[in-house]
């Protein structure tokens, strides 16, 4: 019978005990999985790591354990991206953009709640050093957490800190078996290496560290040409959806597009012109006009009902979105129409960063 062909393989570590703030993570490692060879990765649960390095969040006894979870949230969020009810995906302080903040309340004590390591690559860092020197091998080492990911159901194991293997796997430029260039293909090595252990660490077996073996790949020599997880960060310019859970898409480069000044109204034309077509199922027609003291005044061509003022908060949020995004600021004036007049509101322009006109900031 012939044999699969060689490739890698995935080993739990067994018989680790319930770590504690204090406990020395690497001994404990070592000395369940004495088989460590050289080019192994080593993946463990960022909850393990919290708990040894004590990034933990005490619940006094009596104490609502859930309200004490939304104040952990609050101070670990820099950036609300999207919220629903109490439900809220965040920005943390280390870059993530993850639910409730990765603060975890599964496996681990009813007076406490775990948080994200305050720095995973140096953790991975030290782990990757301790085991060098208690078994005298060269791993690499991923500290993986649970996420959930946009327009899929389902949650998988993904890396927050790596030590010693890269974390994109970078093909741009390389040629397919067509001979097509590769143009943007950058593969999440340590994410699927994060997954891959999971599937035999699993969430209730209590087996917090895997190994993955037969990965050949180059290690960095030394810490300080080691970018850890930081790499796998997308945001800023890069990031597609940072206006909010409904975005507008604009599909003219930059060089294209009005460069804001304040009282450019022809900016305000493009945006309600731009949200009537990424929102065709809202039936409401807004009109404009100019006004002489810079500001727009927004019409309603139906009475004001209620169905008419959802529909009009929908497209209005989306022309603010797309507005911010080209560097506008904004400001909202409601305006109380007595009879049959249509005006529902005047909006206000400014360059971002400059002042933009009318009483009432934008909320």
């Amino acid at each position: 019978m012939s044999e699969p062909p060689i490739g890698l393989s995935v080993h739990p570590v067994a018989g680790l005990p319930e770590f504690t703030p204090g406990d020395d993570l690497a001994a404990a490692v070592a000395a369940a999985a004495p088989w460590l060879a050289d080019g192994d990765v080593v993946v463990v649960t960022s909850k393990v790591v919290s708990k040894v390095e004590g990034n933990l969040v005490h619940v006094e006894p009596g104490a609502d354990r859930e309200a004490a979870r939304q104040r952990a949230i609050d101070a670990e969020t820099v950036r609300v991206v999207a919220r629903r009810g109490p439900l809220r995906i965040v920005e943390t302080r280390h870059g993530w953009v993850v639910a409730a903040a990765g603060i975890d309340a599964s496996n681990v004590a009813a007076d406490s709640l775990v948080l994200l390591p305050a720095d995973a690559d140096a953790s991975a860092r030290d782990l990757r050093a301790g085991l060098a020197r208690l078994l005298g091998v060269r791993v690499g080492v991923v500290v993986s957490d649970t996420f959930g990911r946009p327009w899929r159901d389902g949650l998988t194991d993904v890396a927050v800190g790596a030590a010693g293997v890269p974390a994109l796997l970078d093909l741009r430029g390389e040629v397919d078996a067509h001979g097509n260039r590769l143009e943007t293909t950058q593969v999440a090595l340590i994410d699927e290496l994060a997954a891959a252990a999971d599937l035999v660490k699993g969430k209730l077996a209590g087996v917090p560290v895997a190994v993955v073996r037969g990965l050949a790949l180059p290690v960095p020599e030394h810490d300080d040409a080691d970018a850890g997880a930081r790499p796998l960060v997308r945001l800023g310019a890069g990031d597609l959806f940072r206006f909010g859970s409904r975005d507008v898409v604009d599909g003219r480069a930059p060089a294209e597009r009005i460069t804001p000044r304040a009282g450019d109204l022809d900016a305000v034309a493009e945006a309600f012109r731009v949200a009537a077509a990424a929102l065709p199922e809202f039936p409401v027609v807004l009109s404009y006009g100019r006004d002489t003291d810079g500001g727009v005044d927004v019409h309603l061509t139906d009475a004001a009902t209620q169905t008419t003022a959802i529909a009009l908060g929908a497209v209005l949020g989306a022309v603010l979105v797309h507005l911010r995004a080209e560097g506008w600021a904004t400001r909202w004036e409601p305006v109380s129409t007595p009879g049959a007049s249509s005006l529902v509101g005047r909006l206000w322009l400014g360059a971002d960063g400059g002042p933009a006109g009318g009483p009432a900031p934008l909320r």
